[in-house]
């Protein structure tokens, strides 16, 4: 069917007494056929002239378009369209997340007198805001022509400055609304809270309606009360930044900074309304305000967009509290490097007991869920002992030392910002040696001394020599061992992710001041110590989230992933390294010229490095998001890296002499 006769069948079927429902399927036909799917916009422009065009030479079929527009008019209210298109129905990020998986989920019903749902299903393509924007004035104004309302009084406003007039005045008051909402009021700054700016908001738009039905919207009266309307929105929207000084001290709120992003949107609309309403090339203006209604239909159906926007601020803040952790484990000279030796071997040894502690578990026979979460404490409760005695563990370091290096480049721009970042990089890479090296040097030997210990104690090595094999094999380097490891590294970030976002939650909600202060807990404990331990968990917090959730992650992940068939296992490379030293316990020294035992060691080799550049990729990656480092900086990032790795490759692995 050429587009002649496509026209002619659409423009056919017009009939101003159908059903409500088979008007808005006609209508979806008709933008279905103009929009031109994978083609240019001048091909939905010239369908839409070619439908106007007939409109205008046959005043039959015009007249049945007028009737079918006044019958489509009466029974949908586009204030909602123009007020409320693309903002949550209850300004709550929960909310809207539903909502948005359930759009995915479920499809719309053209029968609807909702307007924002009719829009959703006339415009589903990007390409619609393409072609809308294309419009050359000439045939928008034609387009105006048809859809102008006859037999207006001039005594009231017309019915479109009405609806534009009402949708402004429903979002300055949802403005209001969220500037008096209490937990965007208790963290607005004291200077902001005096001007008392959203209390005089609603007067304001009171003066601009009243200008506007008493004088016209065109009128001196009621631009000058518009111009004062723009104003103070600016001032609310000056006042509202003030939240964000508060969320950055006390916690990011990931529902509180989607409430003031959806206020700022609403008064990008108010602006929109207003120049619709108060300019004198009226259909122009209202063809681009239906450019971008469609533009923001589009990205309001993204659940990643969503959630982008709205964990932006947390996502940075998650990545300061890392980097603030991550200072600690960056060694920059050499007295600093033999302490990360001490601690890291400190650290070692723990591991080793832990190594022990794994097997003491498999051989209690549990279910797979409980073998995970028993193995999971296990990890869990070692990681805490490490981190309260101030030691040590390697391949936890990465995903809080990345944010660490990445808060260098700030100002990016500042002369020897990207020279200062590679010293960074090489004192990390240095810290990560020492770190393996530590672990590794008191790890095996730890586990050689308990299995020499129980063999004399109980004549039973740690673990039997069926297991010793089974070790072996499974960490064999030619198997899926670097697989596992990049798994491994994959949970090493997510618990740094959760270590910040936890630690964002206890701020946020300001659970140490309440330890320290509650009658109930100063009752309890007295409030010296209540004070205390209020401190101490505020310091410690991040790290016990941090290994917590490590531990619990790296037993009950694999157990669940079992259960899917899935087969996931982890591999760490000092708990590696001491079940290698189990099994050579187990088996006899004569194990160590086995073909096994040195693809075992081989495979231990693989997973340290892959251990700690899968976690430091992934958080180098949100660090520099959270800096908004360019592209373009990116590069030069690399780019310098290479060239110090080419100058000077011995930096990376040894410190610095001392003068």
């Amino acid at each position: 069917m050429n587009e002649t006769s496509a026209c002619a069948d659409l423009l056919s079927r017009l009939d101003p007494a159908a059903t409500a429902v088979e008007r808005h399927l006609w209508l979806m036909a008709v933008v279905d056929w103009i929009r031109a799917d994978d083609l240019p916009p001048e091909v939905s422009i010239g369908r839409l002239q070619q439908l106007l065009d007939v409109l205008e030479q046959q005043p039959e079929l015009r007249t049945r378009w007028q009737a079918w527009w006044q019958a489509f008019r009466a029974h949908l209210d586009l204030v909602p369209l123009l007020a409320d298109f693309g903002f949550a129905p209850r300004t709550a990020f929960l909310s809207e997340l539903g909502q948005r998986i359930r759009r995915k989920l479920l499809p719309a019903t053209p029968d609807t007198t909702d307007p924002t749902v009719l829009f959703d299903l006339l415009f589903t393509h990007p390409q619609d805001a393409q072609w809308l924007a294309a419009l050359p004035p000439a045939l928008i104004h034609r387009l105006a022509a048809l859809l102008h309302t006859p037999n207006h009084d001039p005594a009231t406003l017309h019915p479109w400055d009405q609806a534009l007039l009402d949708a402004i005045v429903f979002g300055v008051s949802q403005v209001s609304a969220t500037g008096f909402a209490s937990e965007i009021r208790v963290r607005l700054s004291p200077e902001a809270q005096r001007q008392r700016t959203f209390v005089a908001l609603p007067e304001r738009l009171e003066a601009f309606r009243q200008a506007v039905q008493q004088h016209a919207p065109l009128s001196p009266q009621a631009a000058t009360e518009a111009e004062r309307l723009r104003q103070h929105l600016a001032a609310c929207q000056e006042v509202a930044q003030t939240v964000y000084a508060h969320l950055d001290e006390h916690g990011i709120s990931v529902g509180i900074v989607f409430r003031l992003q959806q206020m700022r949107q609403r008064i990008r609309r108010i602006h929109a309304l207003l120049d619709c309403l108060l300019t004198t090339d009226r259909p122009t203006a209202t063809a681009a305000l239906m450019a971008d209604l469609v533009t923001l239909g589009h990205e309001n159906r993204s659940i990643r967009a969503l959630v982008a926007s709205s964990s932006h601020l947390t996502a940075a803040k998650v990545a300061e509290r890392s980097a603030e952790t991550g200072e600690h484990y960056i060694t920059r000279n050499r007295a600093e490097y033999r302490d990360m030796l001490r601690h890291a071997a400190g650290g070692g040894a723990i591991i080793g007991f832990t190594t022990w502690g794994k097997f003491l578990l498999y051989g209690l026979a549990l279910s797979p869920f409980w073998a995970g979460f028993a193995a999971g404490m296990n990890y869990a409760l070692s990681f805490v002992l490490v981190q309260l005695l101030h030691w040590t563990v390697a391949t936890k370091q990465p995903a809080v030392t990345a944010p660490a290096m990445v808060a260098k480049l700030r100002d990016i721009q500042a002369p020897g910002a990207v020279r200062g970042f590679v010293d960074e990089v090489a004192h990390l890479f240095r810290s990560q040696v020492a770190a393996i090296a530590g672990n590794l040097a008191l790890v095996v030997p730890t586990v050689l001394l308990i299995s020499l210990a129980l063999q004399a104690l109980t004549d039973q090595p740690m673990i039997d020599a069926d297991k010793a094999h089974h070790v072996l094999h499974d960490l064999n380097v030619l198997g899926p061992t670097a697989l596992f490891a990049a798994f491994t590294g994959v949970l090493l970030f997510a618990s740094s992710i959760l270590a910040g976002w936890f630690e964002n939650w206890f701020v946020l909600h300001r659970l140490d001041s309440a330890l320290a202060h509650h009658p109930r807990f100063t009752r309890a404990l007295g409030r010296e110590r209540a004070g205390r331990w209020a401190r101490w968990l505020r310091h410690n917090v991040s790290g016990l989230a941090a290994n917590i959730s490590l531990g619990l992650m790296l037993g009950v992940i694999p157990a669940f992933a079992a259960f899917f068939g899935l087969g996931l296992e982890v591999r760490h490379v000092t708990l590696s390294a001491g079940q290698v030293a189990a099994a050579v316990a187990a088996l006899g020294w004569h194990s160590l010229a086995s073909a096994d035992f040195w693809l075992a060691v081989a495979g231990v080799a693989v997973v340290g490095p892959i251990n700690l550049a899968v976690s430091f990729h992934f958080a180098f990656r949100l660090a520099l998001r959270a800096q908004a480092i360019s592209g373009v900086n990116r590069q030069r990032i690399h780019a310098a890296i290479r060239s110090r790795l080419r100058s000077q490759p011995l930096s990376f692995l040894r410190p610095p002499r001392e003068d």
